[in-house]
């Protein structure tokens, strides 16, 4: 099973390095980006897991590796079975 782990600043935390991309979009005419926020891509294959298994083992990969879970936030869905 494969499964993608998007991790991205909470809504609350300053993003600069998104403020920075959505800037150099306004510069380079792109008005319409309103908001722009960065984040990180995780993509992990699980061997021997089904899914009753992985909802509980990738939250917690998540949580204690890949994320920092006081100014990060975190989703997963599976892209292969």
């Amino acid at each position: 099973m494969k499964v993608r782990i998007l991790v991205s600043f909470k809504d609350s935390v300053l993003d600069p390095q998104g403020q920075t991309v959505r800037n150099a979009l306004h510069t380079l005419g792109y008005d319409a980006v309103q908001d722009l926020r960065q984040g990180k891509v995780f993509e992990v294959e699980l061997a021997g897991v089904d899914r009753a298994a992985a909802e509980k083992l990738v939250p917690e990969i998540a949580g204690k590796v890949l994320a920092n879970p006081i100014i990060e936030k975190y989703t997963w869905s599976v892209i292969e079975d």
